[in-house]
């Protein structure tokens, strides 16, 4: 990688830049699994809910070769609507295919379920204290070349931004991520900058923090009618809302483009890596070919709870913002 893995924050660096922690290494600072494995996995979700991003220089399982030859023989053509092809697992389906692409639909969806089931399995090994206290989510080929692609800009990976799901709303839930780039030759490149704990605030100043709800029984009776009807943002909690406001505002800020601090990272090919995306801003600047799956993880999992974004938009606002 071009970025050397650090795990000390030089002295002339900002508050809240995410390092990288090589996993797979004779890295001495992570609990050696032969002394004591129930430590490891505390640690390591530490390291992530920190902001930290677990580096693998190798995918931890096995990826087929002809799986691989598979993907990277396709393209997708570009489209305002779909960006990756998106595999369902709790509905065993895929999303994003154009019609012309459906004869291949079934060998794409093997290959996603495998890579969703393998990612899952591994995560629940590493990282015990969040095995079963999460929602599968979705997983995703990604066969577009990030450099330059054309999309609006609420849309693009290439600026910094935390995640949040408008259509998936999380209620304080985090959003955890496994990445591996395909490509054979190619890095995965991306800039991060400070982490949620560092300028989530800022945002939070500048944008506003949401309203309490009202508590009165019309308006409980309202909210509650509205998520009967399946209205669209009725289950959208407050936090959810800030988020993707959030989301918007450091994408539509010029002058936060600019300035804000940056850390460039570049993953090989056949690397495999982890973060907490709704605490990690984060802009994916180039690659093509790439694989991921997302896991929504309970909140009440956290081994450093009062870091998530909901504690600490909590503590500033001085009531819940979860329904």
């Amino acid at each position: 990688m071009s970025s050397a893995p650090s795990h000390v924050l030089p002295q002339n660096q900002p508050e809240g830049m995410s390092q990288l922690v090589e996993v797979e290494s004779d890295n001495p600072g992570i609990p050696a699994a032969s002394a004591d494995p129930s430590l490891r996995g505390p640690w390591l979700c530490s390291q992530l809910e920190a902001g930290n991003i677990l580096f693998f220089a190798r995918t931890p399982f096995a990826i087929p070769q002809n799986d691989r030859e598979f993907l990277l023989g396709r393209t997708q053509t570009s489209s305002a609507l779909h960006k990756n092809v998106a595999y369902r697992p709790a509905e065993d389906r895929l999303t994003g295919l154009a019609k012309s692409e459906e004869v291949e639909a079934e060998r794409l969806r093997f290959i996603l379920k495998n890579y969703s089931e393998h990612a899952t399995q591994f995560l629940r090994e590493l990282l015990p204290p969040y095995a079963g206290k999460w929602k599968l989510d979705f997983a995703s080929f990604r066969p577009l070349e990030e450099r330059g692609r054309p999309a609006r800009l609420h849309a693009r990976n290439d600026l910094p931004h935390f995640d949040s799901f408008p259509t998936r709303p999380t209620n304080g839930d985090r959003i955890l991520r496994f990445f591996t780039n395909l490509n054979p030759s190619q890095n995965r490149v991306w800039n991060t900058s400070q982490t949620f704990e560092a300028i989530g605030p800022h945002f939070a100043k500048s944008i506003g923090l949401p309203r309490a709800h009202s508590t009165n029984s019309f308006a409980r009776g309202m909210r509650g009618l509205a998520g009967a009807l399946h209205l669209p943002g009725a289950n959208r909690s407050l936090y959810d809302s800030f988020m993707h406001r959030c989301h918007n505002a450091m994408k539509e800020d010029a002058s936060f483009r600019e300035t804000c601090p940056k850390k460039r990272w570049e993953f090989p090919p056949g690397s495999s890596w982890i973060v907490l995306t709704d605490c990690v801003s984060h802009a994916v600047l180039e690659g093509q070919y790439a694989l991921e799956q997302t896991f929504l993880i309970s909140r009440r999992a956290m081994v450093e709870p009062e870091r998530s974004p909901i504690a600490i938009l909590e503590r500033l606002a001085g009531y819940p913002l979860s329904n």
